[in-house]
């Protein structure tokens, strides 16, 4: 018997692209589905004129499409795991985490080739308090403004001029094909990424074993394994994508070797640290205690404050 399973997504080129590849690789599996999708619009799609740290509550680009879950008005969703907040609602689930693409930051621009190269006084865009920090720690020298919108219209902006530069993620840029219009893929030591960023989740509710069995078809358990312990670490802080909070773990053999760090938005004061151990959900809440003691806590309670004026 066939049925009709219906994916939620948002409306951007991205996100649609990011969803048909999830469920291009999920026919083999499923036989006896009809997919179709449900294109959603959230909060994050329609606050444009502020930056994403001035509205960036939990669920800034995944609570419509969680309410859509709930309500069985679809069946999966996919999203990009960075903006997954560290809790999630009862009955939700994440079903899947795919290979990660490239986790790295990229810098795109029509004249630079590097940051280093950039100017005194060049104007980068970007939406993300955590690169605005990490790239006023690199150069301080550089002004940082916001670009919101989809990655289509932020390439847009920096064609118009607005731009020098725009920072962006690399597996958004691999995802959409346009390889040819990063400038520099940044390096971890420069850039740490977002937590979970290049990871796509499935996710589903908990009650619909078919579905949360098909999806589990998708799981690569090396990313999986990684994100959570990312996960532990910005959980531990009460986090989510708009505060500057950076982790990114690899496998190292059967160990998993966790970097985090905390900044303020103008790079002048980071917390940074690493772990290496097994189990990952024990090294994101220890690396978090370990820079929560030397003053992270109190510095992410102070961003707080300033983002809620």
């Amino acid at each position: 018997m066939v049925r009709t399973v219906i994916a939620g997504t948002r409306k951007s080129a991205l996100a649609l692209t990011q969803t048909e590849w999830v469920m291009e690789k999920l026919k083999p599996y499923v036989s006896t589905w009809q997919m179709e999708t449900e294109k959603i619009v959230t909060k994050g799609d329609k606050i444009l004129h502020v930056t994403l740290s001035k509205v960036g509550g939990k669920g800034l680009f995944v609570k419509e499409i969680e309410q859509a879950l709930l309500d069985k008005r679809v069946d999966f969703a996919v999203h990009s795991m960075k903006d997954l907040p560290g809790v999630m609602p009862e009955g939700l689930q994440i079903a899947a985490v795919t290979k990660r693409e490239d986790p790295h930051d990229v810098m795109v621009s029509e004249k630079y080739r590097t940051i280093k190269e950039l100017p005194s006084g060049a104007r980068v865009g970007t939406s993300s308090l955590r690169r605005q920090a990490q790239l006023l720690a690199l150069r301080p020298d550089v002004v940082v403004e916001p670009v919101r919108g989809n990655i289509n219209t932020r390439l847009a902006k920096l064609e118009d001029g607005q731009f020098d530069a725009i920072l962006l993620a690399a597996a958004g840029m691999r995802r959409m094909g346009w390889n040819e219009r990063i400038q520099e893929v940044i390096s971890t030591d420069m850039m740490l990424p977002a937590v979970g960023q290049g990871a796509l989740a499935i996710q589903c509710r908990t009650d619909d074993i078919e579905v949360r069995d098909k999806l589990q078809n998708l799981n690569d358990e090396s990313t999986a394994r990684c994100v959570r312990a990312e996960r532990a670490f910005l959980h531990a802080f009460e986090g989510g994508c708009h505060l500057p909070i950076a982790g990114y773990a690899v496998e190292v053999g059967d160990q998993i070797r966790l970097v985090g760090l905390v900044t303020s938005p103008d790079g002048k004061t980071i917390f940074k640290g690493e772990r290496l151990g097994r189990d990952e959900i024990e090294m994101g809440q220890q690396l978090a205690l370990q820079l929560k003691e030397e003053g992270a806590g109190a510095l992410l309670n102070d961003v707080r404050k300033e983002l809620d004026k």
